[in-house]
């Protein structure tokens, strides 16, 4: 931690070389908070048939232990048949590698307009290990025997998409077209009106750990962006508290090439990003009203924030650093014990402890989000930096522990993976 702001060792546990604090779940089960589902219709794996279902009472494993996968998978059998729609995409290729490792998600479909008819392993060649469908067109997909969708599509062209699914599927969009709630805001930003305001209405916004409940009952679930959710976690509970100012909050965020997405663009090629660091979107990006939204919610009154996005020349990661400007009687310090209360028993989110600073390379390949607060040098002012892997937690993996929740799954079910280093 940055001078001045005191740790206590008395009562903690030990860290792991990274300095994050190992405390164990209340509930057993890491950051899931679990509920037994009922209602929701999931085939086994001996039954799939298109009309006849199987419902069981509960999918969570024993509140009493650490959720195995494989010891899951082995008792209950169950298998929940998964479309992917824009699988050709980076995030696309995201859920199928996170997939790989689920116990009871089974991809069925998988569309990809420009390569429909091919083999996924020939797109990517990372992924020919695993047996997947063959990529069909959008208009050719057959979701009869299908229970969940992960639509990975780009903006602006999903509301129509999903407005067309059946309505029995449980859907989380990856995309834009459903996180703001204001419909006129959504025509504000992306430059065209909403082509489905009544979905809009029904959709929930999926920042998991602070929307658990709606996220639990929905059915169709609006992702949230990268940028959204490496800010929002810390800055909603401290909102929230009143332990900041909602003026004069300031966010220098930084992301990694492949938040632009795979379609080929100049300003993407190697010799215009390597060997520098450039703005974009300065004063008017996307994310902005979706981080404003989540904030005025937390206050309930109304947030402005600066923002400024950069493109760093790398494959994955995504760091936010965040300055605030703390409440009369308020020290960085006690930002830091409220958030380490907040996310105490979170598997995802994770302080670091003393003056670690979180590094994009620690949570690289995970669902984690690696945070910790600083005293600045100007009086009553704060720091604060939190990391996510743009593609996981930003993105595929956040999306994947939506729909856990949806199913009536353990919420952390096929993300164990620790992140790759060096």
């Amino acid at each position: 931690m940055g001078a001045g702001i005191p740790h206590p060792a008395a009562g903690m546990r030990a860290t792991d070389p990274l300095g994050i604090l190992l405390r164990p779940a209340a509930n057993g089960i890491l950051g899931s908070n679990l509920k037994p589902f009922s209602g929701f219709m999931l085939k086994t794996a001996q039954q799939i048939r298109p009309l006849s279902l199987r419902v069981r009472g509960s999918a969570a494993s024993s509140q009493g232990k650490l959720f195995s996968p494989k010891a899951a998978a082995a008792k209950s059998g169950e298998v929940v048949r998964i479309a992917v729609l824009g699988a050709s995409g980076y995030t696309g290729a995201e859920i199928v590698r996170i997939l790989a490792n689920h116990p009871q998600f089974d991809i069925k479909v998988m569309t990809a307009d420009r390569k429909a008819g091919e083999q996924f392993g020939s797109v990517f060649p990372h992924l020919i290990s695993q047996d997947l469908p063959r990529l069909v067109a959008i208009k050719d997909a057959d979701f009869s025997g299908v229970d969940a969708v992960f639509c990975c599509l780009p903006h602006g062209t999903t509301q129509e998409i999903i407005k067309g699914l059946p309505r029995h599927l449980k859907i989380v969009d990856l995309s834009a077209d459903f996180r703001l709630r204001d419909i006129n805001e959504y025509a504000e930003w992306y430059g065209h009106s909403h082509k489905a305001p009544e979905l809009q209405e029904e959709a929930v916004y999926g920042l998991t750990e602070l929307h658990r409940d709606d996220i639990r009952n929905a059915r169709l679930v609006a992702n949230p962006g990268c940028y959204p959710t490496s800010v929002q976690l810390p800055l909603v509970p401290l909102v929230k508290s009143k332990l900041i100012k909602l003026t004069n909050i300031i966010i220098d965020a930084k992301s990694g090439v492949s938040g632009a997405g795979r379609g080929a663009k100049e300003a993407n090629l190697y010799t215009e990003i390597a060997e520098g660091i450039q703005s974009y979107g300065i004063t008017s990006h996307r994310h902005v009203p979706e981080i404003e939204q989540g904030l005025t919610d937390a206050a309930e009154s109304k947030v402005t924030i600066s923002f400024t996005p950069h493109l760093m020349c790398m494959k994955r990661g995504m760091q936010s650093t965040i300055y605030v400007e703390l409440e009369s009687g308020v020290t960085a310090s006690d930002l830091y014990e409220h958030l380490k209360s907040t996310y105490e028993g979170e598997e995802f989110v994770k302080l670091l402890h003393g003056s670690s600073a979180p590094r994009t390379s620690h949570v690289a390949g995970s669902n984690y989000c690696l945070m910790n607060v600083y005293e600045d040098r100007i009086p009553g002012r704060a720091i604060i930096i939190s990391v996510i892997d743009n593609l996981v937690k930003g993105a595929s993996g956040q999306a994947v522990q939506n729909l856990n929740l949806m199913m009536g799954l353990p919420e952390n079910m096929g993300l164990q993976y620790q992140p790759l280093f060096p």
